[in-house]
């Protein structure tokens, strides 16, 4: 998976098309991300001895396919490919052919 943790994103289809944030996890088996203020959820809680109750919002994941890194350096949407720089596999953006952290 060419996303990881950390990584600021774009979304590029869906509901929330457009919208930016911050990865928070990667689901890698299932090729789904978690994305902050991204693709909200509801669930409605019980009360109980551990929480008050009510309704609790969440990120749901969404597929890794619909995010779209951001270029660290311009801030433009970038492909992500890997290369070989001494003895180490690198993450480098397509656009500007710098390496990403």
């Amino acid at each position: 998976m060419r996303i990881k943790a950390g990584d600021t994103v774009r979304l590029i289809a869906g509901r929330d098309k457009g919208q930016e944030g911050t990865v928070l996890k990667t689901l890698p088996k299932e090729d789904r991300v978690i994305v902050e203020g991204v693709n909200i959820r509801k669930r409605h809680q019980k009360p109980s001895q551990l929480s008050t109750g009510g309704i609790e919002e969440f990120p749901a994941p969404i597929h890794v396919s619909n995010v779209q890194l951001i270029d660290p350096s311009n801030g433009e949407l970038t492909r992500v490919g890997y290369r070989m720089e001494d003895g180490k596999k690198v993450r480098y953006s397509k656009k500007t052919n710098e390496t990403i952290n």
